[in-house]
């Protein structure tokens, strides 16, 4: 049976294809492709093939995995013709290996003669393509003994690659079942990289490893959107964001690898001069972002630029250092000449200054694995770098001290004296500050911190030997019109006075009298129950009533106080915090029946209110 052609536009200059005498799979289509330039992006299908048009078509392209079709607003049109020879239909699959192309029209012959389109690409939603991969895969049906021509329409707002293959299914399936698992064990990797440079970030708060984790999580970032991962994974269903955001990635991972080499190096004092150009350039990088925003196709190609240059300036700065004897230097200038060394091979094919192949077009994925790796040991070496200081401080103040320890064995007859001198001014001095600690600066007696660890320590003996505890709450009355009407050095001199009458008055061994805060005092009384303590109360009642200090606007025409009173045996269940705060309650009771008296808390009023009452002053 005779070849039977579905279509009529194959020119004698394309390269045909016949895929059923072809046994190595994948096939590189690259030297099949015929071009055709479209600057005013106004073509059809039905108008490139055209005879005028078709005529037109650029042919003989090189064997190689790619053609590269560099920067450029125009739209291209790739015309392919395939033919089957055999006795039965063929399945293949075509599949264009750059992800970062915005927009991909297949076009395919049906079997009535007309085509049937599809279209797809990086700013259309994942949805859109017809095998689920992170590259563009076209399934494609060849009828026995026929040609066909297919056609694909190509745009991008970066550089234009095709790397395109054709594979049978069974083949393909296998590779990307490898394909997916290589992308696996990187990401893995970078992972493993992130979590622990993260703990040792939390265990050293060294800057350093946190920064070199933004790093490498947008270095994960970039190259997950290179090789269309991001596309498949984190974003399918953006449209603008998918064109725009490998660039906006590279220039952010830039910023955290200067930012990283800044810290490294200490380039702020290392090379001060540089490192304010480094500043300059963070700006610049972070200032592209907002251009590719603005217009990405304008920016794209000094971008590239840009980031050749700061991959020289990167390997200069680290070679500078390393002159300099700097060890940290060391590590990081193989680290990054491999990590620049594989961006810059990724820019000149993205310039086509070099052939698109496996190593040009994965350069950043491989660079960035071994870069990963050699930083590893320098952040592990930079580790073990601050432990053996720390090693050497501690040696060195262990000598110091056995030097110290020799030198006083040495001379202790001569300076046994001064010794024992010195260490009786040492006890002196702490006992003065322990004394200070716990006294009040304005009225001598205990403070309140004072005051908080004896009644833990009482309440803790009282529960163990079940002995009654008593506190007491005492409250200058009127104080505060006292100070507005006197003055607050008056007012100071009064509470002063009220510390002097309670603690001569509460005077038994074991009472502890404190002052609480402001004009409110309060007492422990160990081992002694309520009827006891409120008369220990009274009698401070009325000696601060008899001292008769004057006080215009008190009812009484005399300072007096306020005192509530509460004891009892620690019971399960009890706290120190409900005596307290009984105590305090039965405070606000001798206010309210007219104060300058003293109230014992009953035993329905153990029990801390569920609302605090509003303060009477």
């Amino acid at each position: 049976m005779g070849l039977q052609l579905l279509v009529s536009d194959v020119f004698a200059a394309d390269n045909i294809l016949e895929v059923s005498q072809s046994k190595q799979m994948p096939m590189s289509l690259t030297e099949y492709f015929a071009v055709f330039e479209d600057p005013s992006l106004m073509l059809t299908h039905t108008d490139v093939q055209k005879a005028d048009i078709a005529a037109r078509f650029k042919t003989d392209f090189p064997a190689g995995e790619a053609i590269n079709l560099d920067f450029s607003r125009s739209a291209y049109w790739l015309r392919l013709t395939l033919r089957n020879a055999s006795d039965y239909p063929l399945e293949r699959l075509l599949e264009i290996g750059y992800p970062l192309l915005s927009n991909v029209q297949f076009y395919q012959p049906m079997a009535n003669g007309a085509y049937q389109s599809l279209t797809t690409g990086l700013a259309q939603p994942l949805t859109t393509r017809p095998y689920p991969n992170r590259f563009f895969v076209f399934p494609i049906t060849l009828p026995a003994h026929a040609e066909q021509v297919l056609y694909l329409r190509l745009q991008a707002a970066d550089v234009i690659i095709v790397p395109a293959r054709l594979w049978e299914s069974q083949a393909f399936h296998r590779y990307e079942r490898n394909d997916y698992l290589v992308q696996a064990w990187y990401f893995g990797m970078a992972t493993a990289m992130i979590l622990f440079n993260l703990l040792l970030f939390i265990a050293l708060r060294d800057a350093l490893y946190l920064l070199y984790v933004s790093f490498v999580t947008l270095m994960a970032l970039v190259i997950a959107t290179q090789n269309g991962l991001s596309k498949e994974l984190l974003w399918p269903n953006t449209t603008q964001w998918s064109d725009m955001s490998s660039l906006i990635l590279d220039s952010f991972m830039g910023v955290a690898w200067l930012l990283f080499m800044r810290r490294m190096l200490n380039t702020d004092t290392f090379i001060p001069k540089i490192d304010q150009f480094l500043k300059a350039l963070i700006g610049v990088y972070l200032l592209s972002v907002v251009a590719f925003i603005i217009d990405l196709q304008t920016f794209v190609q000094p971008a590239i630029v840009l980031y050749l240059a700061t991959v020289l300036l990167i390997i200069g700065i680290g070679f500078f250092c390393a002159f300099k004897r700097q060890r940290s230097a060391y590590f990081f200038v193989v680290a990054s000449f491999i990590l620049c060394f594989s961006t810059a091979l990724n820019a000149l094919m993205i310039l086509d200054l070099l052939p698109s192949n496996f190593v040009t077009i994965n350069a950043m994925q491989i660079g960035s694995a071994l870069e990963m790796l050699l930083l590893a040991f320098a952040l592990a070496d930079r580790f073990n770098l601050i432990r053996r200081q720390k090693e050497e401080a501690q040696s060195q103040v262990l000598m110091a001290q056995q030097h110290l320890v020799e030198h006083l064995q040495s001379s202790e007859r001569l300076l046994e004296a001064r010794v024992a001198e010195r260490t009786a001014e040492l006890h002196a001095l702490n006992r003065k500050f322990e004394t200070l600690s716990i006294t009040d600066a304005l009225t001598g007696i205990a403070n309140r911190r004072h005051f908080d660890d004896v009644l833990a320590s009482e309440w803790e003996r009282a529960s163990r030997l079940n002995q009654p505890l008593a506190v007491a709450l005492l409250d200058v009355d009127w104080f505060k019109k006292y100070n507005d009407h006197y003055g607050h050095q008056a007012g100071d001199d009064c509470l002063r006075t009220v510390a002097t009458v309670f603690a001569a008055t509460v005077c038994r061994t074991g009472d502890v009298v404190a002052r609480y805060g402001g004009e409110e005092f309060v007492f422990i009384a160990p081992a002694t129950d309520g009827e006891h303590a409120l008369r220990i109360a009274e009698k401070v009642c009325a000696a601060l009533h008899a001292l008769a200090l004057p006080h215009a606007l008190s009812d009484y025409g005399c300072v007096t106080a306020s005192i509530g009173v509460a004891a009892l045996i620690p019971r399960e269940g009890d706290t120190a915090e409900m005596l307290l705060k009984s105590a305090d309650q039965v405070l606000y009771h001798a206010k309210e029946q007219g104060r300058n008296r003293a109230v014992l808390a009953n035993a329905s009023l153990l029990i801390p209110p569920k609302k605090p009452h509003a303060s009477i002053q």
